[in-house]
């Protein structure tokens, strides 16, 4: 199976690889992945080899290493054909790119299974037609948001969906290509308990009730609650709960996690600063020993809860309806949506006054949080 290429849209596929193992339990399931992602999978129930390419590395050298693999133990148990009998017999090709279609089909897959479109349907073997009740995430122009904002006072215009529009059913389909049940299940990444005790000690994580927060988003500041909400957040958390943080983010967010973690610590709130510090395995497992994990839409938040923490998501310029964290409707994570005509607009930077992430209150968000974490009173 050849993976995709961001946090966020690789935990949504694992509904997609569960059920393929479940089709297919005596198959050897490799996965094609950049190498940043390749820790996502260490000891995955559906995945019995990971792949990983640089991000330098060439189409070319990745078709020629798909193209000479061979099964690490008995041509029995591998998927049979291409140049021999224990090489690649068939790969379901996840991400709509042209380079992905050209991995494969240099490679000399005998069967290719994708998506149709983008100019690469010769490519593939199978060109699998896009589902009914696929929503496509088009952004609006600045001129859509400004007319939206002046016209529709009340209501919010969100983008219109069916059931079966979460991005899980995207990968579901293709899976089912090969036999795979489409219905779906939670996204699921394995964390070990001794991973989550070693991450607990190498960074002194707090005891007694742990709340996550993710201020960070990777992909545009659209997407992120205005710093200083998360800080009066944290601190009516810590008032009311007596709580502990751990604050999550990459190494771009290293000043906004200092400036969370400086403005906790003067309200003698226990915090850990993991921004930037951890790699891809210690991030799932400090993301597992957090009772709650507060975020924005992105990466971690889907990270969050497949590792099996509970999630409050908030979500102002794109769509919980697309992309919510978890199994769709699974009352496990609190979705907290912007209230704006605009939304969801889909937009690295507002063109306007950022009003959806500023409709969220610090009191509707801090009611999620002690929701999540089922506590009364």
């Amino acid at each position: 199976m050849r993976g995709v290429n961001w946090l966020g849209d690789a935990v949504m596929t694992t509904p997609a690889l569960l059920r393929l193992r479940e089709a297919l339990p005596g198959t050897h399931i490799a996965l094609l992945t950049h190498e940043k992602l390749a820790g996502l999978w260490t000891g995955h129930p559906a995945v019995d080899e990971v792949i990983a390419f640089g991000a330098r590395e060439g189409v070319f050298s990745v078709a020629r290493r798909l193209r000479t693999w061979r099964h690490p133990l008995t041509p029995a148990l591998s998927l049979g054909g291409g140049e021999g009998e224990d090489s690649f017999d068939a790969a379901i090709v996840l991400p709509n790119s042209l380079r992905t279609g050209l991995e494969v089909a240099l490679a000399r897959i005998p069967r290719r299974i994708g998506y149709a479109g983008g100019g690469r349907n010769w490519l593939l073997t199978q060109a699998v037609p896009w589902r009914k009740a696929v929503t496509k995430m088009r952004k609006r122009t600045a001129g859509e948001v400004r007319r939206l904002i002046s016209t529709v006072k009340d209501a919010q215009q969100r983008v219109p969906t069916t059931f079966g529009a979460h991005h899980v059913h995207h990968y579901l389909h293709l899976a089912a290509a090969l036999g795979a049940k489409a219905e779906p299940i939670a996204p699921l990444i394995a964390v070990a308990d001794t991973e989550v005790a070693a991450v607990k000690a190498k960074f002194g994580l707090p005891n007694g009730l742990l709340i996550g927060l993710n201020a960070g988003a990777e992909y545009g500041p659209a997407k992120r609650w205005p710093a200083e909400r998360f800080i009066a957040a944290a601190s009516e958390l810590r008032a009311r709960l007596n709580c502990a943080f751990v604050i999550f983010g990459g190494p771009a967010d290293a000043r906004l996690a200092e400036e969370l973690a400086g403005a906790l610590a003067t309200s003698s709130a226990a915090v850990a600063n993991l921004a930037g510090r951890t790699s891809l395995r210690e991030l799932c497992a400090a993301l597992r020993a957090c009772h709650v994990v507060l975020t924005n839409d992105t990466g971690p938040m889907h990270l969050a809860a497949a590792v099996g923490a509970r999630v409050v998501a908030l979500f102002g310029s794109t769509s919980p309806e697309l992309t919510a964290p978890g199994l769709p409707g699974d009352a496990r994570q609190v979705l907290v949506s912007g209230e704006a005509p605009c939304a969801p607009c889909f937009l690295r930077e507002c063109p306007v006054d950022f009003r959806c992430m500023k409709s969220l209150t610090v009191e509707r968000v801090v009611a999620a949080v002690r929701q999540a974490a089922q506590l009364e009173g």
